[in-house]
């Protein structure tokens, strides 16, 4: 048995009109279907599903390095700034990284949920570590 890829990511909202407008106006995802209590979003190709759930602490949502990152171009990072900033998005202040590590944009989303907005990739990072971070143990 062997995990296929990703199948999708669910949030749960507080407010799901709210949500809507903030997943296609960010992420510029296209709904789907909305319901009483759940919409569905394709971005780009990604299955994204909100679930409104009321009466649920979210106060410590944001406050972990758990995060999802999507990928942007190094050349739209400006623009993408920019965006988050015109639409009022809750821009969080980005962790000291060195510029071989690429460039990221925290932001949240109206119920606290993190995502990064990322102009490196994997191989990126695991090239700046294997020149920089000599104490990792790497695996081939």
């Amino acid at each position: 048995m062997q995990i296929k890829g990703l199948n999708h990511l669910c949030f749960s909202v507080s407010n799901l009109e709210q949500s809507i407008v903030f997943y296609e106006q960010v992420f510029g995802a296209k709904i789907l279907v909305k319901g009483r209590k759940l919409a569905y979003f394709d971005l780009s190709g990604i299955w994204v599903a909100l679930n409104e759930e009321a009466n649920i602490d979210r106060s410590e949502l944001n406050k972990p390095y758990t995060h999802i990152a999507f990928s942007i171009l190094d050349e739209e990072y400006e623009a993408y700034t920019n965006k988050l900033s015109e639409l009022g998005v809750n821009i969080l202040p980005g962790r000291k990284r060195d510029e071989r590590d690429k460039k990221s944009i925290y932001f949240t989303d109206p119920d606290g949920h993190k995502f990064e907005l990322h102009t490196g990739q994997l191989i990126d990072r695991m090239e700046y570590y294997r020149e920089n971070k000599t104490h990792m143990q790497f695996f081939e």
